[in-house]
């Protein structure tokens, strides 16, 4: 059975958090909004399905949600592990099997494997607004799209593309929209609140809107194909599968423990989607995932593993730790050696949309380590 999870916080000594190595993660979090860096942060962290944290520092409260950016792969990567585990998808399956629209200029042997796994070829194949607004539409973008190298030969972050094939993939198979799907077999059986497509009238009433943190002038202005693109209402209402989730750090973290413990998905199939399925340096310029470092993937997600670059994954916890970090320097992973989840969001973005900064990469490696190292036990190998 399937139990509603909650957004009480309880004590973290009643589920086996330290308290000390909680605080400290927590204070880290303020540190940046106390010293005027950053707008807003709102992190969460949990074990054994229940909260042991949910604040919100800055000029926001817990009822705003932040646009998820990348950290919203979670949450696909969520909805396919359940179809795979229900057997609906398969890994193996070319993906013009069940989209014969997608089978054009080479894209007849590009599989479901290749889509997750950020191997599949065309990294940077276009879909934009308006044209995303309709099926046919995207269906039209889909089939003009070419590959940039043969799929299986190299790992590179596909920005938008891969999610919006996953979308259809979702809907040829079980007749619901993605975002249908979401709604009746991940949030409502869960009592999550992820929103996906947010109303383009609800946008300054819900978010945390993004704010800019590194203007020095009025002539600059924001990379507009960053980002920065969902910073407007009636795009992100557009309802790009991955990135315009909108969701509070409750329900990253909460998301988490789901995957852990809830009967919603196979024990099985979350274990076998959270090892490294391919290690390699990712393909392209940093400010779009590429790095000399190497990057361990799961399906969909980002897997810590024995060793992996330490800006891609929490370096501490178990090597089973997997999740995501997005823009502009987001957090969301979940342990299962430990058995924790945590979130660290924040509206603050620089004008580039990511934080490659040094002190933005030295918050992150220094967050995503905090927050996966809350429990004083050894973690158990995962």
């Amino acid at each position: 059975m399937t139990v509603k999870l909650s957004k009480d916080v309880v004590a973290p000594e009643e589920v086996g958090v330290d308290r000390r190595l909680l605080d400290l993660f927590l204070a880290r979090c303020q540190l940046d909004v106390d010293s005027g860096l950053l707008p807003s942060v709102q992190v969460a962290a949990a074990r054994a399905g229940r909260l042991v944290a949910f604040e919100t520092y800055g000029d926001a409260t817990n009822d705003r949600k932040y646009i998820l950016q990348s950290v919203g792969r979670n949450l696909v990567a969520a909805a396919v592990w359940k179809l795979l585990g229900d057997g609906v998808l398969r890994t193996d399956e070319r993906v013009a099997e069940v989209i014969p629209e997608f089978g054009t200029n080479g894209k007849e042997v590009v599989t479901l494997e290749h889509v997750l796994t950020h191997t599949a070829g065309f990294p940077f194949a276009p879909l934009r607004y308006p044209t995303m607004l309709s099926r046919p539409g995207r269906l039209e973008a889909m089939a003009r799209w070419r590959l940039d190298w043969e799929p299986g030969s190299r790992l590179q972050f596909h920005l938008t593309a891969a999610a919006w094939v996953i979308a259809e993939l979702v809907e040829r198979r079980t007749g619901l929209t993605f975002a249908e799907f979401v709604r009746d077999e991940i949030n409502d059986p869960l009592g999550l609140g992820f929103v996906l497509p947010l109303a383009a009238d609800r946008f300054e009433d819900v978010l945390a809107v993004p704010t800019e943190i590194d203007r020095t002038s009025d002539e600059q202005e924001v990379d507009p194909w960053g980002p920065w693109y969902l910073n407007d209402a009636e795009v992100l209402a557009a309802g790009e599968p991955s990135h315009s989730i909108v969701a509070d750090a409750a329900d990253v973290a909460l998301l988490g423990q789901a995957l852990l413990h809830s009967d919603l998905w196979s024990r099985e199939t979350v274990a076998d989607a959270t090892r490294p399925w391919v290690t390699a340096r990712p393909w392209g310029a940093q400010l779009y995932g590429g790095s000399p470092e190497e990057l361990n993937v799961g399906l969909f997600v980002v897997v810590s593993g024995e060793a992996g670059g330490a800006m891609f994954s929490p370096r501490t916890g178990s090597p089973g730790t997997f999740g995501h970090r997005g823009a502009p320097a987001q957090l969301g992973f979940t342990d299962p050696g430990t058995g924790t989840s945590f979130a660290y969001l924040t509206n603050g973005y620089p004008m580039t949309g990511y934080d490659y900064s040094l002190p933005g990469m030295s918050r992150t490696i220094t967050l995503q380590s905090m927050g996966n190292d809350l429990v004083s036990t050894p973690p158990i190998s995962a």
